[in-house]
């Protein structure tokens, strides 16, 4: 190369260079002329660079390739915002946004899980069995029992005797009953329902034939059962301790003195003959084992049959005190509750009588 074509082509990068500082302050026109052929390539300004600022460039070395960009005079588009990992997760993390809030503010994040303004959760009552460990060693034997003898025998009876005759037979010890709830009631300060009971024991003992068939129920005449152990919680015992007794099955403390109180008047224990009342008090045992098939399959799932149990139990058994008494305010209560039927538990007219003991 000579020496006037090395001074033509610093002049043309000199030109090429004041060119380019022109256009980052006032803008490249589109119909501006290109550098001259062969010249170096201007270095562009970065986008969006403060004007007076250019950023520094390196020129390039000569005879390099050509790399061009066309110039516009629209402003760069705005970076995408940046997203917090926590809010996209939507987990309930605070963001980096709440967290720096509340390191100015001095308030704490917003917590989902946690909001002192929102309503205290439901609690349900929990079941006052201080006794739990006998308790448990007492179900297991009632389990083991019911089993082995209650349950067979059941089964048995269930396809021995048609459906017909156990109906008349669990009417008939339904109707046994009625007197001690006439009297229960009317100690609860219940008269009304103390003269349906005595009114569905007349009716069913008489046309009823000895109370076999159920003609109280055709009559609207409610079924309702009351028992000592209900007046007792009615007078003011209202928290009894759980027990579960062997082969009575569950109880409360309360409950067992009730029944010491209803075995008094039990129509099957002044029975004189033994051998008449053992057979009937027998035919009881069987007729409420059989109308508890309903609730095996979902014992059988129960995690924990004892808790299970007793929960239920304790249910009901509140229901049966109280809660008959709310039931004109409280609509929502499930049907079974309210079932004296479909709740048997093993009758005091069943309870073994002492050798030698008056039986009036």
């Amino acid at each position: 190369m000579t020496r006037h074509a090395a001074f033509r082509a610093m002049l043309a990068a000199s030109l090429a260079l004041t060119l380019g500082a022109c256009a980052s302050h006032s803008g490249v026109r589109d119909d501006a002329p290109p550098p001259p052929v062969g010249s170096a390539a201007p270095a562009m300004v970065a986008p969006g660079a403060a004007d007076g600022a250019p950023a520094p460039a390196e020129l390039p070395a000569a005879g390099a390739a050509e790399t061009t960009t066309a110039p516009t005079d629209e402003a760069a588009p705005a970076a995408a915002p940046q997203v917090d990992p926590a809010a996209a997760a939507g987990d309930g993390t605070p963001t980096q946004a709440e967290l720096d809030y509340a390191a100015i503010y001095g308030e704490p994040p917003y917590d989902p899980v946690y909001d002192d303004t929102l309503p205290t959760p439901a609690q349900l009552p929990k079941s006052y069995d201080p006794w739990e460990g006998m308790n448990r060693r007492v179900h297991t034997f009632n389990n083991a029992v019911d089993r082995t003898i209650a349950k067979p025998l059941a089964k048995a009876y269930a396809k021995v005797v048609p459906r017909p005759i156990r109906l008349g037979v669990s009417n008939f010890f339904h109707n046994l009953g009625q007197p001690i709830s006439a009297l229960n009631a009317l100690l609860q300060g219940k008269p009304k329902q103390a003269g349906q009971s005595l009114a569905r024991f007349a009716i069913n003992s008489t046309l009823g034939i000895g109370g076999i068939f159920d003609p109280a129920s055709d009559a609207k005449l409610p079924n309702k059962s009351e028992d000592f152990g209900q007046t007792l919680g009615v007078w003011g015992w209202k928290t009894s301790r759980y027990v579960e007794l062997p082969l009575f099955g569950p109880r409360t403390v309360r409950d067992t003195f009730g029944l010491v109180g209803d075995g008094q008047l039990s129509p099957i224990r002044q029975v004189e003959d033994d051998k008449t009342r053992v057979f009937l008090q027998g035919l009881q045992l069987v007729d409420v084992r059989t109308q508890l098939f309903a609730v095996d399959s979902m014992r059988a799932g129960a995690v924990d049959d004892y808790a299970l149990v007793r929960d239920a139990w304790l249910q009901r058994r509140n229901y049966q005190i109280s809660g008959d008494r709310e039931q004109k305010e409280d609509d929502s209560l499930p049907d079974y509750l309210r079932e004296d039927s479909a709740n048997p538990t093993v009758p005091v007219d069943v309870m073994p009588i002492i050798p030698g003991a008056p039986t009036n």
